[in-house]
């Protein structure tokens, strides 16, 4: 984000900067962690002075710099706490591959305005037709919005509250996945679940439940989900009852990226 005073952020320049700096406004502006305006308040001033700016629009411009800076912070922190498996945007996305995908609706999706509702989003469709790119893409756009977003491919969450469960740990391990604005599940039903399994992550299911939106990728549809929870039928309905009270479903037809070209 570019402000007023556009100064170049090297070395050098912080250097003098800093000599050019009273030491204790300088010592003042570290404490508080007001990085750039302590590495870009002389200039700044030097800039004002010319060009004849009143004091309020000096300050206004260093302002929007440091929340621009704190902004960006922000987003790096929760793109790390994210943990995507790589980056993913919707800049690398080919609308043209899927045969079928309803374009505008993820496009309102991407607005995130189910977050507000903390609603919902299943990504539905057969292996390798870009699910998993489109939830960590809604994922990306969240951390963006500053909101916490947690990834995670669905076996790994019940093998991890698994093992909390049996090292008396599953509060703090279920509070791990409760807690995010965002939740992404990511292939759900590549593998089956034990009871045990399909119970754990009904919990954490159960917990976000108006709390939070979780997204979820899956090849199964929902008809054959019983097989995927150990072929429960009580479980599996609960579970649908609360995943999709507040959800969009978005279903992808096409062949796999990975197994076929674009013609």
């Amino acid at each position: 984000m570019k402000t007023k005073s556009s100064v170049s952020p090297t070395n050098s320049a912080s250097a003098e900067t800093a000599r050019a700096l009273p030491e204790t406004l300088q010592a003042h502006l570290r404490t508080l962690g007001l990085t750039y305006m302590e590495e870009h308040a002389a200039s700044a001033a030097q800039q004002a002075a010319r060009e004849g700016h009143a004091h309020l629009s000096y300050l206004e411009t260093l302002a929007t710099g440091e929340a621009a800076r704190a902004h960006d912070r922000c987003v790096a922190r929760r793109l790390a706490a994210a943990r995507f498996p790589v980056s993913k945007t919707m800049a690398g996305w080919n609308w043209s591959w899927p045969k079928k995908i309803n374009r505008m609706h993820f496009e309102h999706l991407l607005q995130l305005g189910f977050l507000q509702e903390h609603a919902n989003v299943v990504l539905l469709g057969p292996t390798g037709v870009g699910k998993t790119h489109l939830a960590c893409a809604l994922g990306h756009a969240a951390c963006l919005q500053r909101h916490a977003v947690l990834f995670a491919p669905a076996i790994d969450v019940v093998n991890r509250l698994s093992a909390a469960h049996s090292a008396y740990q599953l509060a703090a391990e279920i509070k791990r996945y409760e807690t995010p604005r965002v939740l992404v599940l990511d292939e759900l039903g590549y593998l089956p679940l034990d009871k045990r399994g399909g119970e754990l992550l009904f919990q954490v299911i159960s917990k976000r439940y108006e709390r939070g939106s979780t997204i979820i990728t899956s090849n199964i549809a929902f008809k054959q989900w019983p097989g995927i929870f150990a072929n429960d039928a009580t479980m599996t309905s609960a579970l649908l009852d609360r995943l999709l009270h507040h959800a969009e479903v978005v279903l992808i037809e096409g062949e796999s990226y990975r197994s076929a070209k674009p013609k």
